[in-house]
């Protein structure tokens, strides 16, 4: 493997970060196992493992929201206790995390303003987070409320934010699973030439042609050890996913795309949604059918409907104008629980907060969000019976044997699963169902290379299955991968679908820019 002991490449004089032998437990589970890492100065360090592996537990315990039960950190070569983000930070630490913590009602600026010196004039932040978007290619307007940004433009609050702490060091977990290409290859010159300013950052990604990219070295975590320290130059993509997993990572099988014969099983036709606020995306004229044994991915740049799109598709919000059809049911004027009634399954981009209650167990959220549809599995004497708690319990754990979802408890609320392990729970608990239709939106965002061949092929075997399924994703891969169709959103206006055997990424990426919009204009 070409491993290497860390410090290795690096006189010690150069160590920004030296950690030597970090253990965390909670209760049995020891979440990081003696954990060695160093990180040089002016160093992009790549910190890899499947989910579940300690990589989260490890980067909390140095920016200080959690507390190691035994082991050393060092700081530019003198022992530190880093007891909170703000010690953290006046340290020299920043970190974006891969959940957001941003308050919905206040504006991208006043977010910012929260972890900065409040002496400064929200007036002043705003305009040095808008030269610093602009300077970085992550648009951003500072005076936009939070709660009415996509994911995307959520994620740029995130990195500027810490970015104008002027760190030492930046953590950056999953930094780019929310960007488009563009978007990540200007992220990229950024991280490189804060390099080349001395500056040394710890990337946490599951895209591995990222990390051989940008990173100098590497530390690969498995079950919250250290297993390997490398040059991810020296190594594949495969190899450092077999590093991560200990075993080969599962290769997603689909078999070649045929003109779709089946029955249509949702047919959306002139749908269009006036925008809900200012900083929304209005829907225009989208028409879409899907038939059974198909998967249509719909690719688009962050904050082009997308969004909008799944909320109209889903029930939460009512249409306005058009149509949908679920099986051959007008389903327009219906909730999500009528449509999942109708046999339809939806799983939202945010999981935590979205797809699920943070404060609540996997067992309640799966009775939260299947107990209509599964009122006769779930409820003893039908919809207005008795709950049967170990119905959804076995429920439950079945979804958690299948989409094998790693956890420090037999029933843990959903806020103590890593991110991946969270994303697959919920697309387990409507993969469970079979549903006739499954809307997803960014399946694999933030989980391993694992998780995500575990996903897709799940997808993909649904529709074996005879379902019919909408997979919206700003990972080209992934669609180009899994899709027998594919159509592209851009500004709120949905392209015609394109086969597989005809789409190319050029063809893809222009669509995305918006040409087949100017070319309806002319």
């Amino acid at each position: 493997m070409g491993n290497t002991p860390p410090g290795a490449t690096s006189d010690e004089t150069d160590l920004l970060l030296d950690v030597r032998g970090l253990t965390k437990t909670f209760g049995t589970l020891t979440a990081c196992d003696r954990v060695d890492l160093d990180i040089a100065k002016g160093e992009i360090h790549a910190l890899l493992g499947e989910n579940g592996a300690g990589k989260s537990t490890l980067v909390k315990m140095l920016f200080g929201t959690l507390t190691p039960n035994s082991g050393e950190i060092r700081w530019n070569g003198r022992p530190v206790a880093i007891r909170s983000p703000g010690e953290a930070r006046r340290l020299g630490i920043g970190m974006v995390f891969q959940h957001f913590s941003l308050f919905e009602a206040l504006t991208a600026a006043e977010n910012i303003a929260l972890s900065l010196d409040a002496r400064t004039p929200i007036s002043q932040i705003a305009e040095r987070a808008r030269t610093l978007s602009v300077n970085y290619g992550l648009p951003l307007d500072p005076d936009a409320h939070v709660g009415d940004l996509s994911v995307g433009e959520r994620q740029r609050i995130e990195i500027i934010r810490c970015l104008l702490q002027e760190p030492q060091l930046i953590i950056l977990d999953e930094p780019t699973s929310v960007l488009t290409p563009q978007e990540a290859d200007k992220l990229f010159e950024t991280l490189e030439r804060l390099r080349g300013e001395g500056k040394s950052i710890l990337y946490i990604s599951h895209r591995l042609e990222e990390v051989q990219r940008i990173c100098d070295r590497a530390t690969v975590l498995r079950h919250g050890k250290v297993v390997a320290h490398c040059n991810p130059r020296e190594q594949t993509p495969a190899s450092l996913a077999t590093m991560m997993v200990g075993s080969s990572v599962h290769e997603v099988k689909r078999e070649a795309a045929q003109a779709a014969t089946g029955a249509v099983l949702i047919e959306i036709a002139n749908l269009s949604q006036p925008a809900k606020t200012p900083f929304a995306m209005p829907l225009k004229n989208i028409s879409l059918s899907v038939r059974a044994s198909e998967v249509v991915g719909i690719a688009g740049v962050a904050g082009n409907g997308q969004g909008e799109f799944f909320e109209a598709v889903s029930g939460e919000v009512r249409q306005a104008a058009g149509t949908i059809r679920i099986r051959g049911v007008d389903a327009g004027l219906l909730g999500i629980s009528g449509r999942r009634l109708l046999g339809a399954g939806f799983v939202p981009e945010e999981r935590l907060g979205h797809g699920a209650v943070p404060g609540m167990k996997l067992s309640e959220n799966m009775l939260l969000a299947r107990h209509k549809s599964d009122a006769r599995a779930f409820l003893r004497g039908g919809a207005l019976g008795v709950i049967d708690r170990s119905a959804v319990e076995a429920t439950t754990q079945r979804v958690i044997k299948e989409m094998d979802v790693r956890k420090s408890a037999e029933d843990p609320e959903a806020s103590a699963l890593s991110g991946g392990n969270l994303q697959k729970f919920i697309i387990g608990r409507e993969l469970d169902r079979t549903p006739s239709v499954l809307v997803v939106n960014q399946p694999t965002w933030g989980v391993d290379a694992g998780a995500a061949a575990r996903i897709r092929q799940a997808l993909i075997d649904l529709t074996r299955n005879g379902s019919a399924v909408i997979v919206i994703s700003q990972d080209l891969d992934e669609l180009f991968e899994i899709s027998d169709r594919i159509a592209v959103m851009s500004h709120g206006e949905m392209s015609a679908t394109i086969p597989i055997a005809e789409a190319t990424r050029e063809k893809i990426g222009l669509l995305m820019g918006g040409a087949d919009e100017a070319a309806r204009a002319h």
